[in-house]
């Protein structure tokens, strides 16, 4: 369901000049048939020995990666961390939110 929230809202998002992406602790192979059956129109990172999403402080002790948003500027600074991202309105929060923070327009 986010992964289709983000697909159906990637003109909005693209507006922005930022780039985004998914996160996953699954294979590369599991993460690219994902991709491509849901028809992702942006990358899916793969993070199957979970440092990244260690590093992050979203790796739940079952093992799975909680569905954070992280708005992080272009110096590389956490501006907002979204906790309870809504899966079926993603696209939509994502786009109001860096909107909200004056995110940079293409």
């Amino acid at each position: 369901m986010q992964c289709k929230a983000l697909r159906d809202s990637a003109r909005e998002i693209q507006s922005f000049d930022v780039a985004y992406f998914m996160a996953s602790v699954d294979t590369l192979e599991d993460n690219t048939a994902f991709a491509n059956e849901h028809e992702a129109n942006f990358p899916i990172l793969a993070d199957p020995e979970k440092e990244m999403t260690a590093a992050y402080g979203v790796l739940g002790s079952s093992g799975f990666a909680s569905r954070w948003t992280f708005y992080i500027d272009s110096d590389g600074t956490i501006l907002k961390i979204d906790k309870q991202t809504n899966p079926a309105t993603a696209g939509r929060d994502l786009t109001r939110t860096m909107e909200e923070l004056n995110f940079p327009r293409r």
